[in-house]
């Protein structure tokens, strides 16, 4: 057992001595991509969302250094087909990229990260001889062909580096082309069984096409077969609820809201769980180290974002398209750009259907708010207090019902006190206005 090299499965071990969710699906949908084209996995997702224990769980299942039959026994994994024949069979490698972030701020990271792989792989293979000017790769390569047995590589935050270091950086270039040698080069498809890579963002794009295309991407806006596995499903949390004694309703108030591909109600799982663990719901987002982000892309204030935010904080959704941004959180040219960051973060949820976005609970609401707040947008935080519907050539009745209609007070009730309903109305042809004010205890 080394440091990267069959780490054992203590890790997915101390997950199953608490409360697990059932997630070892996700072990089928990765099992029928090795040793295919589509054998490279590049799963994202937000922060909080199961993105090391899904990590954790793969090392335990491929890791051929231990015997985790009784882990998986009694999950859904164990009745799959491909269960018996990929459990506990390979070489697995697994690498944390925060780490090293952590641990190197300079730019010969990547040299000193492979370094410290080469040397450990090397102790666990000392028959097989490092050649000077080997890299990773090549150590690797020569391994496989001696022992005819290919490996599994995990990498967890692998977007750790690109969160980091800038753009055109010599640390940047390096991973890239790192990341290019190990996983697109030559010797790559008689190295690799597979591998599985998570973090927060997609593969980085440079220019239309992204750094890995060989890669298959999953993501909170593309999230494809694994959509189920991105977070808590409302069976599950309701199964937890019952367990626990929890009101179901506030959970789901708190924490529901994500459409996540064909998933239609998602739950933050971290945040479910730490409800469960305090007996009561609040916002447990200020501690993921998001929060600054998200105030810095808001106070970027393009092309209306701040008119998108009041309609969003409301109830409403705002048009997106997620197609043109980089996958880099440095590099943020529009208000589609901004909007995208936000759903890779868990900030806001993602229609694919309808290409829209939204706000997607009372505990991602409450942080926007406190966003806005930060950024001093003082007419924005001001319109939160009162709830204005404008219509054309119809009465100010008429929009103070829509208002009613829509439930805007309920939604942002959790987060404002003393709210004024406004409907104004607007007659094209005398080109007058007519206003009606409500306050909202009057209106219930």
């Amino acid at each position: 057992m080394g440091n990267y090299i069959n780490t054992g499965n203590a890790g997915f071990q101390s997950v199953r001595n608490g409360e697990y969710v059932d997630k070892s699906g996700l072990i089928s949908i990765v099992n029928d991509t090795l040793f295919t084209e589509r054998r490279f996995s590049c799963v994202t997702r937000c922060r909080r969302f199961g993105k090391s224990m899904a990590a954790k769980m793969l090392c335990a299942y491929y890791d051929q250094s231990c015997d985790s039959r009784a882990l998986f026994s009694d999950l859904r994994i164990a009745a799959d087909p491909t269960f018996e024949k990929h459990l506990n069979r390979y070489p697995v490698i697994y690498l944390d990229l925060s780490d090293f972030v952590t641990r190197y701020k300079t730019d010969d990271i990547v040299q000193k990260m492979d370094a410290e792989l080469r040397a450990d792989i090397g102790r666990a293979y000392p028959d097989v001889l490092q050649e000077e000017g080997d890299d990773l790769m090549a150590l690797l390569f020569r391994i496989a062909v001696k022992y005819q047995q290919q490996f599994i590589f995990i990498i967890d935050e692998w977007d750790a580096i690109c969160r980091e270091f800038a753009p055109g950086s010599e640390a940047m270039d390096s991973y890239v082309s790192w990341l290019r040698r190990m996983f697109k080069g030559g010797l790559t498809q008689q190295t690799f069984a597979g591998a599985y890579m998570t973090g927060i963002l997609p593969v980085k794009k440079y220019k239309t096409e992204s750094a890995l295309n060989n890669f298959q991407e999953y993501s909170m806006v593309t999230p494809r077969r694994m959509a189920g596995y991105f977070g808590f499903t409302k069976d599950e949390v309701r199964a937890l609820a019952a367990k626990y004694g929890m009101d179901f309703d506030e959970l789901e108030k708190w924490y529901d809201g994500y459409q996540i591909g064909n998933e239609a109600s998602v739950f933050n799982p971290n945040s479910v769980m730490q409800a469960i663990d305090n007996g009561y719901c609040t916002s447990f987002w200020a501690s993921t180290g998001a929060y600054d982000a998200v105030a810095r892309y808001i106070q970027m204030n393009y092309e209306g974002l701040k008119d998108d935010v009041i309609e969003m904080l409301a109830g409403g959704r705002c048009k997106v398209n997620p197609t043109k941004f980089q996958n880099d959180m440095s590099v943020i040219r529009s208000k589609d750009d901004v909007l995208t960051v936000l759903i890779h973060l868990g900030y806001l949820s993602y229609d694919w259907r309808r290409s829209e976005c939204y706000i997607p609970n009372r505990e991602v609401a409450g942080e926007m708010v406190n966003a806005v707040e930060d950024n001093n947008w003082t007419q924005v935080a001001k319109s939160l207090e009162a709830l204005i519907e404008l219509k054309y050539n119809q009465t100010a009745d008429t929009a103070l019902s829509q208002i009613k209609c829509r439930k805007y007070p309920e939604k942002v009730a959790q987060y404002a006190d003393n709210l004024l309903l406004l409907g104004i109305s607007y007659d094209r042809e005398s080109k007058q206005h007519a206003c009606r004010i409500e306050r909202c205890d009057d209106a219930k």
